[in-house]
């Protein structure tokens, strides 16, 4: 009986040195916990831990893209938020990222910003090289939104009589017949809250990219996309195309492919989850969404999950081709 006792000891002093299997721990960076986008990011960091075993997820409130992209050089976290108009400047090594390129993959994209050229219908204004001297809003100042559009335009040839100020002072503007447009992210494909606002008394337009605009931006710009929106962006707003970039969600090589390719799959798979953390991703088809916005290499984890459903990854995006 003594020996029994000593041997239940000694079983339970091993056991007590040799605890459970302890869980990976994942930093997710996300953006201002008053943004959606943080909403969205906690319905990530859920569907990991409820989904991905043996993986602990937890959400980290940050500065956005070019915070976590920072972050995530500095394996502070693994993954988080990125813009793919920025992730594509920090792999390519340009703009804030000159002479410093990034090892990043794209996991996946969640949604799109196109970026809404709006006029007044009485503007007389049909098309973007109409803007020539006109008094014109190019986003929000200090926007990404007014840095791209600037950018666009001088990509394009095209110029205007640029007005800065907030999305409340130009929205008046426009209102009071001060200004005559503005360029405003769209939300999905449907035009935003400001513009709607604007388009229930003052009768709007939307001006898209020429055949030659679309190639040109395509050729010159690759930190942008260029998107088809369907009719139906607002009421009687028929098809047009712009520039676009979209939020997604991006990761460092420490990200180990097997981990990447199990996040992905719970995100693609999920019906729920996501939709109900943020409106526009609800319905979506993410792989779809993905392609169509993607700037950058994806994570080949990410890559796995893609050759699994026997979706064609295109050469710019194929990580096993760069």
């Amino acid at each position: 009986m003594k020996m029994m006792k000593i041997a239940l000891a000694g079983a339970m002093a091993i056991g007590l040195s040799f605890p459970a299997f302890a869980q990976q721990k994942l930093l997710i960076g996300s953006t201002s916990a008053s943004s959606s986008h943080y909403g969205y990011f906690v319905a990530v960091a859920k569907l990991i831990n409820d989904n991905v075993a043996d993986i602990e997820a937890s959400v980290v409130e940050t500065g956005a893209t070019m915070d976590n992209l920072r972050r995530i050089e500095r394996k502070q976290i693994d993954l988080g938020l990125v813009t793919t108009n920025v992730a594509q400047h920090a792999v390519a090594g340009t703009n804030k990222f000159e002479g410093h390129a990034m090892d990043l993959g794209l996991l996946w994209v969640y949604t799109g910003a196109p970026q809404n050229v709006i006029v007044r219908d009485d503007a007389g204004v049909e098309n973007l090289a109409g803007l020539a001297d006109v008094r014109f809003n190019p986003g929000i100042k200090g926007s990404a939104t007014e840095s791209t559009t600037e950018a666009v335009f001088n990509a394009l040839g095209l110029s205007a009589d640029y007005v800065r100020g907030s999305t409340t002072d130009v929205v008046d503007m426009i209102k009071d017949n001060r200004v005559a447009g503005y360029v405003k992210s769209g939300a999905g494909e449907k035009l935003d809250s400001s513009t709607i606002d604007i388009a229930t008394f003052t009768p709007i337009r939307v001006l898209g990219l020429t055949d030659d605009q679309k190639a040109t931006l395509i050729e010159k710009m690759p930190d942008v996309s260029v998107v088809d929106v369907p009719a139906g962006a607002a009421d009687g707003v028929p098809a047009y195309t712009t520039w676009s970039f979209g939020v997604g969600v991006g990761a460092g090589p420490d990200l180990s492919e097997e981990t990447a390719y199990q996040i992905v799959k719970a995100a693609m798979e999920d019906k729920e989850v996501q939709g109900a953390a943020m409106a526009s991703v609800k319905g979506v088809d993410l792989a779809k969404l993905t392609l169509q916005y993607a700037t950058i290499p994806l994570h080949p984890g990410a890559a796995k999950w893609f050759r699994e459903q026997g979706i064609e990854i295109p050469a710019r995006l194929d990580p096993a081709k760069q």
